[in-house]
């Protein structure tokens, strides 16, 4: 008479030899739940619910086992269409990192980022934008996402007295280097990648330790042309991609949750802390 399998609760035929199922498994690879087998009733039902799609729906499954997504940050991908932003922005990262470009690309290249979470309005500046990233920092890079930690905001660089100051300052820990981000509120110009370009190098030449790989550089704009991008990409020396931004992703609903641009300027008014990283902060953050 067939009996259940304990390890995989699938009836096994009686005339199967005894120890069949895990235990007895001898292949390389270990036998290891289904993503869907892996998430909680509430993650199952929500991608059942907002997907239909079943090839879809395994690979927002996969990703959410992955990074470990809670169900509103499932909810928050899958309405932002994350499969379709994924790697889309224009880079030459295998152009300027043979073999390891096209896997960058991936985590780091996405088109657009979905910024609603800011509560601001298409006419916000660059400072505007990097003060609520800021304020917001664990939204910010979970948009960017996975494995981004934050180092600096208008990180300070003394190049023999000459004083510059990053945007923003990231580090992405799964491939180990340091991300250069600027912030453009407007259309794109090729001489916004002539100042990343000279932000990468000089942190690859001043932060940047030899265990460590080799940093790269986010540019996000308000918009660009697409053929005028991938001119400034090709003469660029550095590994970088440019990407655009939106406030408009979300539904009209989830929209109205965000807060009004007044109450983030109210906190940026009463917002105390210096965003800047000290120099002991930095090597600390080398170490």
């Amino acid at each position: 008479m067939p009996a259940l399998c304990p390890s995989c609760a699938r009836l096994v035929p009686a005339s199967c030899p005894a120890g069949y199922g895990a235990a007895a498994w001898t292949g390389p690879e270990p036998i290891v739940q289904t993503p869907s087998g892996q998430l909680s009733w509430n993650h199952n039902v929500t991608l059942l619910n907002k997907i239909n799609d079943h090839k879809l729906r395994r690979w927002y499954a996969s990703k959410a086992v992955q990074n470990g997504w809670s169900v509103a940050a499932l909810e928050h991908q899958i309405l932002t269409d994350l499969h379709t932003r994924t790697g889309a922005a224009p880079n030459n990262l295998e152009a300027r990192l043979p073999g390891e470009g096209t896997d960058l690309a991936r985590a780091v290249a996405k088109e657009p980022l979905v910024l609603d979470f800011l509560g601001l309005t298409e006419e916000a500046q660059e400072h505007a934008m990097e003060e609520t990233m800021t304020l917001r920092m664990a939204q910010t890079l979970a948009e960017f996402g996975p494995g981004f930690a934050f180092v600096g905001r208008q990180y300070h660089l003394d190049v023999d007295g000459d004083d510059f100051f990053i945007d923003l300052l990231l580090y992405h820990v799964p491939s180990d280097r340091y991300v250069v981000v600027e912030l453009k509120a407007g259309k794109f110009k090729p001489e916004h990648l002539g100042q990343l370009n000279f932000y990468v190098a000089a942190v690859n030449d001043m932060l940047r330790l030899p265990r460590q790989a080799p940093t790269v550089g986010i540019l996000v704009c308000g918009s660009r042309n697409e053929r005028t991008v991938r001119y400034a990409l090709d003469g660029s020396a550095q590994p970088l991609t440019v990407t655009s931004y939106t406030y408009e992703a979300l539904p009209a609903d989830e929209q109205a949750t965000l807060p009004s641009p007044a109450a983030i300027t109210a906190a940026l008014e009463h917002d105390p802390a210096d965003k800047r990283v000290t120099p002991a902060l930095a090597n600390q953050n080398r170490q």
